[in-house]
C-alpha cells in the first residue's frame, strides 16, 4: 500500500488526510510556521523529517513559502514524488518543479496521471473527478465516484445529484460544488488567476458531461 505523508503549517490538509487515509497508509504532520526571515534558520524537527522520509508521496499544505522550499529541497530525493498543494507565483512553481519529481497543481482536483507508477497509483483515486452514472426513467439512479478530489467534494456532489433529471445535469453538478466548503481559493490568495473554486466547479461539470456521453 502506498505511504502518503501530508504536512501542514496551518489550517489546510486535514480534510485531504481524512479522505486519503481511507485508501492509503497516511500520516498527518503538523509543523509550526517559521518566525525567522532567514532561510538558513528554518528548523524542522528530526522526528517529523523521518516520518516524511518514509512516505512514497509527500503532499505539502504549508503556506509559508520558505518552509515549503526547505521541505522540498530536503526531501525530494528521499521520496518518490512531492505534490505542493499551496504555492506562490509561477517563479516559485518553476523552481520547485525543476527538481523533476515535484508537481505544483493549480488545484488539487486537477491531478492526472503523468507516467510515474507511484504518482499514477495515487491519482487513479484522487485528483480530477471521474464519475459513472446509472439512470432510470431519465433520472439519476446511482453515481459511482471513480476518482474524487482529495477534499472529498466529488462524493458530496454525487450524492446531491441522485434523483436529478438528466437535463442540465453537468451544470447542476458544477453549481452544487459551490455549496461545498472548498478551501482552494483561500489557499491560493497569491494568484490573480481564475477563482480556484470556480475551477473546481468546472472540473465537476466536465466529469458529469463525460459520464453522460459514456451513457450514449
Amino acid at each position: 500500500m502506498l505511504k502518503i505523508a501530508i504536512v501542514t503549517d496551518g489550517p489546510y490538509g486535514d480534510r485531504a488526510f481524512r479522505e486519503i487515509s481511507e485508501k492509503f497508509d497516511s500520516k498527518f504532520i503538523e509543523l509550526e510556521q517559521p518566525t525567522s526571515m532567514f532561510m538558513d534558520e528554518i528548523e524542522i524537527p528530526e522526528d517529523a523529517l523521518k516520518r516524511m522520509q518514509k512516505a512514497d508521496i509527500l503532499i505539502t499544505y504549508t503556506i509559508h513559502p520558505d518552509l515549503t522550499l526547505e521541505l522540498v529541497e530536503r526531501l525530494h530525493d528521499k521520496v518518490e514524488w512531492i505534490i505542493v498543494a499551496a504555492w506562490r507565483g509561477e517563479g516559485f512553481k518553476n523552481q520547485l518543479e525543476r527538481l523533476g519529481n515535484v508537481t505544483c497543481p493549480e488545484n488539487m482536483c486537477d491531478l492526472e496521471e503523468n507516467g510515474n507508477p507511484i504518482f499514477d497509483e495515487f491519482v487513479s483515486i484522487f485528483g480530477k473527478p471521474v464519475v459513472e452514472i446509472e439512470i432510470e426513467k431519465d433520472k439519476v439512479k446511482e453515481i459511482r465516484v471513480l476518482r474524487t478530489s482529495p477534499c472529498g467534494s466529488t462524493f458530496f456532489v454525487a450524492q446531491e445529484m441522485i434523483g436529478q433529471d438528466l437535463e442540465d445535469l453537468p451544470i447542476k453538478a458544477g453549481l452544487k460544488l459551490q455549496h461545498y466548503p472548498c478551501r482552494a481559493s483561500k489557499m491560493r490568495l497569491f494568484t490573480d488567476d481564475e477563482c480556484k473554486k470556480e475551477m473546481a466547479a468546472n472540473f465537476h461539470k466536465e466529469a458529469f458531461e463525460k459520464a453522460l456521453k459514456n451513457l450514449k
